[in-house]
């Protein structure tokens, strides 16, 4: 397991990009440079389950199952990832999901006199380390394209 470490400053408020960040049309904006087609059933509150979904082929759905360990509105976010969704049926038992249980992904909002640092702190499997490392600085960008209109 690898942990990852990701961050990026964007001049608007901390309401702004927390908005910007998890609301569902801007949502499926900047995590598109994951995968396009990426979004999220449920929602952001402290011990919600979400599902983390993209396309999968053939009308598939494929992601993470997931629950949100601590909200803290435009402070923190932590998601505990539980398992996967493949084909869109949730598995939170097989060996592939064991890899995943427990995994975090932390996002951490910093006040800068009305700039935002936010940061992304994630646990990922040795095998996604790369494609995190080359995605997230691009969805940063995004994000901070769409919070700073």
């Amino acid at each position: 397991m690898q942990k990852l470490q990701f961050s990026i400053v964007i001049n608007a408020p901390g309401e702004k990009v927390w908005d910007t960040m998890l609301n569902d049309d801007t949502y499926r904006e900047w995590t598109s440079k994951f995968s396009p087609g990426s979004h999220y059933v449920g929602d952001w509150n402290h011990g919600s389950k979400i599902l983390f979904l993209g396309p999968n082929g053939e009308g598939n759905l494929s992601g993470m199952v997931s629950r949100i360990k601590e909200s803290r509105i435009q402070e923190y976010v932590s998601i505990e990832h539980l398992g996967i969704v493949q084909n869109g049926k949730e598995d939170t038992s097989s060996e592939a999901a064991k890899e995943w249980a427990g995994v975090l992904e932390n996002y951490t909002f910093k006040n800068l006199d009305g700039k935002t640092e936010l940061i992304i702190d994630i646990e990922s499997p040795d095998e996604f380390k790369v494609m995190f490392e080359e995605s997230w600085p691009k969805a940063l960008q995004r994000l901070k394209e769409l919070a700073e209109k």
